[in-house]
């Protein structure tokens, strides 16, 4: 038998059992640093506590600390156990996991520095509403890094099964702060960046997720992100996520593709253009409540599939993830239109003829000849 294939004496399973605790631990203290700052983030937003806020943003560097020193324990155990079988899955996931770690601070630090854009006005802030979806997501960082630490896929499930209920909140946020505004009740100028909080916050859920897919990795070697694609998903992109974009997301989800998971975002999101929702309302299409998304807040960016550019901007400026397959749609932009009210009219009715023949050729080129599209609405992504 050669002498490296014989099996691990007693001192080396030690040696190599207290690295893996060493890793573990540290991921554990990382997802405490972590749901600290993102507590005391909340906390300042709540209170309007500046010094609190600053704090936060000045223990970033805990967070980064943490990322180089279990990024190196990772490397070390790589190179001085050369692992494999679930030993190599746990590096593996371990360092895609202090990632998303990483990630999550940066979010805490983001909503710490949402609320000094805003600590020098008056605000009415729906405390109960942000309350509530910082009780959803920043228990899921505990429970998920838990889930990877226990090697326990079942509380991984439980964990990630908490996500569309954070979705659904962050909604419910955006829509009351909106009507604040409307109502005079909050100053303009504050609804971005307190929206963005409410981002923050639900992509916390997002990195949690992620870590709970890693965890499943771990406890059962089977990766879903490596599984056969059931489903596609697919991102338009165009300057703003005012018109265009959002038009082709609300086509695609009514052609009723279930394997199609549709969603639509903005290089740098304004507001949504007025001449889009009257459109679209004559289709039967309400996007009077909706918020327009950045290319950044897009959920598992990397694993989209298919990204649609709309304009010339958004096809120079858009980053796509490897192996995703990208198209250019240059389809005019009605909200640019100028003219009678018929000749814009016009000009919106194109773009959505269009985008309908460009969505349903891609999507049935996708499904090939033995599926059809049929009627209803698909996911978003």
């Amino acid at each position: 038998m050669p002498p490296d294939s014989l099996p691990p004496t007693p001192h080396l399973e030690a040696h190599l059992q207290h690295d893996i605790d060493l890793i573990r631990t540290k991921l554990v203290e990382m997802a405490l640093v972590d749901e600290q700052a993102l507590k005391r983030a909340c906390q300042a937003l709540l209170t309007g506590d500046r010094q609190l806020a600053y704090s936060v943003i000045l223990r970033d560097q805990d967070v980064d600390t943490l990322d180089s020193e279990i990024d190196g324990l990772c490397l070390q155990f790589l190179v001085r156990h050369q692992p494999a079988a679930g030993h190599l899955r746990f590096v593996y996931s371990a360092a895609k996991v202090v990632s998303d770690l990483e990630r999550i601070g940066d979010y805490a630090e983001s909503i710490a520095r949402q609320l000094l854009m805003v600590s020098s006005l008056s605000l009415d802030v729906p405390a109960d509403s942000f309350t509530e979806i910082a009780s959803l997501a920043i228990p899921m960082v505990h429970h998920a890094v838990r889930a990877f630490v226990d090697k326990d896929p079942d509380l991984a499930r439980v964990t990630m099964a908490s996500e569309p209920q954070v979705n659904r909140v962050r909604d419910r946020v955006t829509a009351e702060l909106m009507e604040r505004g409307e109502q005079g009740r909050l100053p303009l100028e504050a609804l971005p960046p307190l929206i963005n909080v409410a981002r923050r916050l639900e992509r916390v859920s997002d990195q949690a997720t992620n870590i709970c897919e890693e965890a499943l990795y771990f406890a059962t070697g089977v990766y879903s992100r490596h599984l056969p694609r059931k489903g596609f998903r697919v991102l338009f992109v165009d300057e703003t996520n005012g018109c265009l974009s959002l038009m082709a997301e609300e086509i695609a989800c009514r052609l009723g593709a279930p394997r199609f998971a549709f969603a639509s975002a903005g290089l740098t999101p304004g507001s949504i253009d007025a001449g889009t929702v009257r459109f679209l309302a004559t289709k039967g299409i309400d996007v009077s409540q909706r918020m327009p998304t950045s290319t950044a807040d897009i959920p598992r960016f990397d694993q989209l599939q298919v990204i649609v550019a709309l304009s010339k901007q958004a096809q120079a400026a858009s980053q796509k993830p490897f192996k995703a397959l990208a198209f250019d749609w240059l389809v005019p932009d009605p909200s640019k239109a100028r003219g009678t009210d018929e000749e814009v009219a016009a000009a919106y009715e194109q773009a959505f003829e269009s985008l309908t023949h460009h969505v349903r050729d891609l999507v049935q080129a996708i499904l090939g000849n033995d599926e059809h599209l049929s009627s209803g609405r698909t996911h978003a992504v």
